[in-house]
């Protein structure tokens, strides 16, 4: 009934059905159970440098794991000549780092893609930005000894399920020189706490610029192989895909957005803004993984300028932005475009992929203004 998938720990089954394909129609019984499971953050917070941790977005694929941190060790074998096992407190003695990293869920945007890839239908919303505080993964890969023979680092969590017909623990991996980059993190602190329940509690993998996937949650052991990792969340989640049969391209980097915190106040269902007429300043946040945000533009009913960008938060943290909106009364689209510094530029219209992976599509908010 079962089969073992060599090297993965990994359980080929027969039971549940494969998802279904993306779809026109309404909201899934499914997607609503995960979207109850999984919070967003509400984009009112991009007024924080910092998102508190109550409001970062968070995604967990399985069941939280319960850990106890007495008894719970970190393995770290493979190929090494000094394999080894921590424990929190070992970790927390060796040199520490506290850096704003942004995390962004690859499959943020996809319910706005037509038609709709079944997941977790996100919006705008499953973004948030934290001080994460850990000791460097090279550090310890130093000290373990990685043998010449090693080419990747498998990251393997306590958190254990189904997806796709295959029972898998969570892994994913990396390469070493991806794994050695002095900002890659082994995080047991968020926002100067330690890491709550739903956001990996003892430790994670922390891999600023890369979207939220590769930073493993609950992590339990990291083994050093000589082939490329091909477990279900490497091989086959997370790629860019033209169809079902479409090998496609892994994701990795984020790509280059910006985000309106949306102005004025909502309707409650619609969520449509009402504004007050006269001068009105806009602001947000744009980031990216592949290279620094050097430019924000606003639109107001499909004209753009250049909105005023704050100084960095750090290397690996979202950009403030702020403009200044004359609103005159009627019904106006306000929208977002971020660049980056190797010259990538949000496109206006959602790139659509089999699994929903990566939309950074630009956001548009309809905004009513009224007169005073």
């Amino acid at each position: 009934m079962a089969e073992m998938t060599s090297g993965t720990e990994e359980r080929v089954e027969t039971w549940p059905a494969p998802p279904s394909p993306p779809t026109d129609g309404p909201l899934t019984f499914e997607e609503l159970q995960l979207a109850g499971r999984n919070r967003g953050m509400p984009l009112e917070a991009l007024r924080y440098d910092i998102t508190p941790t109550g409001l970062h977005y968070l995604l967990v694929h399985f069941d939280i794991p319960a850990v106890d941190a007495a008894t719970w060790r970190l393995r770290l074998d493979g190929l090494l000549d000094r394999p080894r096992e921590l424990s929190l407190d070992d970790l927390r003695a060796r040199p520490r780092r506290t850096i704003p990293v942004t995390l962004e869920c690859a499959g943020n945007g996809r319910a706005r893609l037509t038609p709709r890839p079944l997941s977790n239908p996100w919006l705008f919303e499953a973004i948030g930005t934290a001080e994460w505080t850990g000791t460097p993964l090279a550090g310890l890969l130093e000290d373990a000894g990685v043998r010449s023979d090693a080419a990747e680092l498998v990251f393997t969590g306590a958190d254990r399920g189904l997806q796709g017909g295959v029972e898998h623990a969570y892994q994913r991996s990396l390469s070493l020189a991806e794994a050695r980059r002095q900002e890659v993190l082994l995080v047991d602190e968020m926002n100067g706490a330690p890491l709550q329940p739903q956001h990996g509690f003892p430790l994670r993998l922390l891999v600023p610029g890369w979207y939220g996937m590769a930073s493993v949650k609950w992590l339990r052991r990291i083994e050093a192989v000589a082939e490329p990792f091909t477990g279900y969340q490497q091989a086959t989640a997370y790629h860019y895909r033209d169809d079902a049969d479409d090998p496609g391209e892994p994701v990795s980097r984020i790509r280059v957005r910006a985000l309106m915190a949306p102005p004025g106040i909502p309707d409650f269902f619609t969520r449509r803004r009402l504004v007050e007429a006269g001068r009105v300043t806009l602001r947000g946040r744009a980031w990216g993984g592949h290279a620094p945000v050097r430019r924000v533009e606003v639109g107001v009913d499909g004209r753009w300028a250049d909105a005023t960008l704050d100084q960095p938060l750090g290397d690996w943290a979202w950009r403030g932005w702020s403009f200044e909106w004359d609103a005159e009364p009627g019904e106006h689209e306000l929208a977002c475009r971020a660049t980056d510094a190797d010259g990538a530029i949000q496109p206006l219209e959602s790139p659509w992929n089999y699994q929903g992976m990566g939309n950074n599509g630009v956001q548009t908010i309809g905004v009513t203004v009224r007169s005073l």
